[in-house]
């Protein structure tokens, strides 16, 4: 299989196949990232699709360190970030959570607003390590491997955040006993 600085190489020389190869191998991560980061399960396929529309129009200028993934994510990152704050200003209220093809248990949506707060509230090396474990699924020696880190840095970020996670549900139980 291409590694991806020869796939790079080849994008940049305007292989169609490729791009084909490159969009494959990481469409469902890319996917997944934005699923979680987004609740419009369409809106999230657009997401990704853009995502690899703004690596494409930026290849030229690309240099590869080893770190595409990483660099995906940055991207897909930024626009669920754009597509959230656009979504801040509409009301959630039962017509619009149907319309969405969302549950109207608000207890559910409650839930999914506090794990969204709550991961954001981490830096974004930690929110990494958490997304790619608790959402994604992989082995801690996958994300290491993923990231191109060192697997004791991995389980150092998976634990750092997990402190950082209790800490923030224990201030949020605060807050809500102060209601």
């Amino acid at each position: 299989m291409l590694t991806d600085f020869l796939l790079i190489q080849k994008m940049k020389q305007g292989n169609e196949q490729a791009f084909n190869t490159f969009v494959r191998k990481y469409y469902n991560e890319i996917l997944k990232y934005c699923s979680y980061h987004c609740y419009d399960t369409e809106y999230a396929e657009d997401l990704t699709q853009e995502t690899f529309v703004n690596f494409f129009a930026k290849l030229s200028d690309y240099h590869y360190q080893g770190k595409t993934m990483n660099y995906l994510y940055t991207i897909a990152g930024n626009l669920c970030k754009n597509h959230c704050k656009k979504k801040k200003d509409v009301l959630m209220d039962d017509e619009f959570l149907l319309t969405h093809g969302m549950s109207n248990d608000m207890e559910q949506v409650l839930d999914k607003m506090f794990i969204d707060s709550a991961i954001s509230s981490l830096s974004k090396e930690l929110k990494e390590v958490v997304v790619l474990y608790y959402l994604d699924g992989f082995k801690i020696a996958e994300i290491a491997e993923k990231l191109q880190i060192s697997l004791s840095l991995a389980k150092y970020r998976l634990t750092n955040a997990r402190k950082q996670l209790e800490i923030f549900g224990r201030e949020e139980d605060i807050h809500e006993k102060e209601l």
